[in-house]
């Protein structure tokens, strides 16, 4: 094992946080969160646990981290596919959208375990820092929906939450689980195959001509 260099300046620490990150997406891309601990991920770095407890406390706060680049990420791109006075159909912004999302799965991936698990054991300070970056991002890209779309900006947040939760919901579905296909080979179940992209995009188009009455 490399002899571990403990970091003694931000753009070090910085370094260091980022290559604790890209290890523990490395491994969530592979296992289900509840087998990724401190062990598993000292072993990914070749670290000693000491090593690691010197950058977080608990799993959860660098799953915060991760979760946070990858929203923030998606929320960016959501801008820019829609620029201001685009002109768009609901149609095209169904298709663009449905596309976006289907580019972010990753972050569907966290976000199925954010509120419920990895919210629940950081500390209050990282938390905040967390929740203040979210209602920013977010509602920044409300604004644009309501610009875009002509509804009012509470309608475009409700309407940007009801997609993006049908969207960890179908993403979840959607995603390989070994165990599950064990459970359903077991009792002969041919579950229906679903088209991520195509449910989106439909979801989509129904909420927006819902809110715009188009």
């Amino acid at each position: 094992m490399p002899e571990f260099v403990r970091a003694r300046s931000p753009e070090q620490k910085e370094q260091r946080m980022n290559e604790i990150k890209i290890a523990v997406d490395t491994l969530f891309s592979e296992k289900p969160y509840h087998e990724i601990t401190i062990t598993t991920i000292a072993d990914k770095l070749n670290w000693t646990r000491a090593n690691l407890y010197q950058y977080i406390s608990t799993k959860e706060e660098i799953f915060l981290e991760i979760c946070a680049d990858k929203r923030d990420f998606y929320y960016d791109s959501l801008k820019a596919a829609f620029p201001p006075n685009c002109g768009y159909s609901v149609e095209v912004f169904a298709e663009v959208w449905s596309g976006i999302l289907n580019a972010h799965k990753d972050f569907l991936h966290y976000s199925d375990i954010l509120s419920t698990i990895v919210e629940t054991n950081v500390s209050v300070e990282r938390l905040a820092s967390f929740k203040k970056r979210y209602y920013e991002k977010a509602f920044e890209v409300s604004d644009l929906l309501c610009s875009h779309l002509k509804i009012s900006r509470e309608d475009s947040y409700e309407m940007f939450l009801n997609i993006h939760y049908h969207a960890v919901g179908i993403g979840s579905i959607c995603r390989w689980n070994p165990l599950i296909a064990e459970a359903l080979a077991k009792e002969n179940i041919a579950a229906p195959a679903i088209d991520f992209r195509e449910n989106m995009k439909k979801y989509i188009l129904m909420n927006l001509k819902s809110y715009t009455n188009a």
